[in-house]
């Protein structure tokens, strides 16, 4: 997920509603993890992922459609700001479905707590690539890795020094995450914020769709099966929880944004605690510990963010965890 700030002073009380919104979508999201295990147990990483996010794209363009409405925005202007979306929407959604199918194929033999707190490892990633990109890194930021890198191996690796598939390939994940966060971050200033959401969401769920059909067999065969996952996962996750992001992040401090979405993974180990009985240990739990310092300091070391409108105009100029 992208961490805008608003363009115009927001008060108190805005900061603390919008905060507000950011703590409930990474509740949300952290949930979602629960969906997504158990739908593992019922159909294929892809056809779960093609279903979940073809579900949150029918959320949002009524939402688009209604706002555009509500604010008489000329036919001339949303025509631009939809095709204005498409390639940057495709490209980024590329990177979405990469990351997305990774972690979904990761659930089917990965606790959802631990599977909350290695996917969370891509808010690390994120300024060690920008590091790579030319951004100097500072101390925040290398104490931010070592933390989460002695936290990882706390969680992934067994007492037998051994890791499971699951774990290879959510920290895998974490590479695309980064990289689909840093294209929102190059993109997002100039496009309609809700188009470019579904812009992305339809190529993943194209993209995914298609995998499914090729790789899996009798891939929507389960479909019904996975109906309340699917439906917590697009509706809730996906579509609820992308538009309380972008409702918040008008009016939050982008550091206030990014670690208030730092809990994501903390909501995903509750989530798994509560409704699937998991039980990380105590080695685990050190270990969640750990990625969360590591995560937070992280983010506490980035360089402020530059302004960003988060309306959904086309009007220049005009944010996102991954939606887990």
């Amino acid at each position: 997920m992208t961490l805008g700030i608003a363009t115009a002073p927001s008060t108190r009380s805005q900061r603390l509603r919008a905060n507000g919104a950011l703590l409930l979508a990474s509740a949300l999201w952290g949930f979602a993890f629960v969906a997504q295990r158990v739908g593992a147990q019922h159909v294929g990483p892809f056809a779960f992922t093609a279903v979940r996010f073809a579900l949150g794209a029918l959320l949002l363009v009524p939402l688009v459609l209604l706002r555009d409405r509500v604010r008489r925005v000329p036919v001339a202007v949303r025509r631009a700001a939809t095709r204005a979306v498409v390639v940057p929407g495709i490209l980024t959604g590329v990177m979405l479905t990469v990351a997305i199918n990774l972690q979904q194929t990761a659930m089917s033999d990965t606790p959802a707590g631990n599977a909350a707190f290695i996917t969370g490892l891509y808010m690390v990633f994120v300024p060690v690539i920008a590091a790579f990109r030319g951004h100097r890194s500072n101390g925040a930021t290398v104490f931010g890795v070592v933390a989460s890198l002695v936290g990882l191996y706390l969680i992934s690796v067994t007492e037998a020094l051994t890791i499971g598939r699951g774990e290879v390939l959510l920290i895998l994940s974490c590479i695309p995450w980064a990289v689909q966060i840093l294209m929102i971050e190059h993109y997002s200033p100039r496009l309609s914020a809700l188009r470019f959401a579904v812009a992305q969401f339809i190529t993943c769920a194209v993209l995914s769709g298609l995998a499914a059909l090729v790789f899996e067999r009798a891939a929507f065969a389960g479909i019904g099966d996975a109906a309340v996952p699917l439906l917590y996962g697009g509706l809730v996750s996906v579509g609820i929880a992308y538009t309380l992001q972008v409702v918040g992040q008008r009016h939050a401090l982008a550091t206030h944004a990014s670690l208030i979405m730092a809990t994501e993974s903390v909501f995903g180990a509750l989530g798994g605690a509560l409704l699937l009985s998991e039980s990380m240990g105590l080695r685990g739990y050190l270990g969640a510990a750990l990625m969360v310092t590591g995560i937070v300091v992280s983010q506490l070391g980035l360089p402020p963010a530059p302004l960003g409108d988060l309306s959904d105009t086309a009007e220049p100029p005009p944010e996102s965890r991954p939606a887990p």
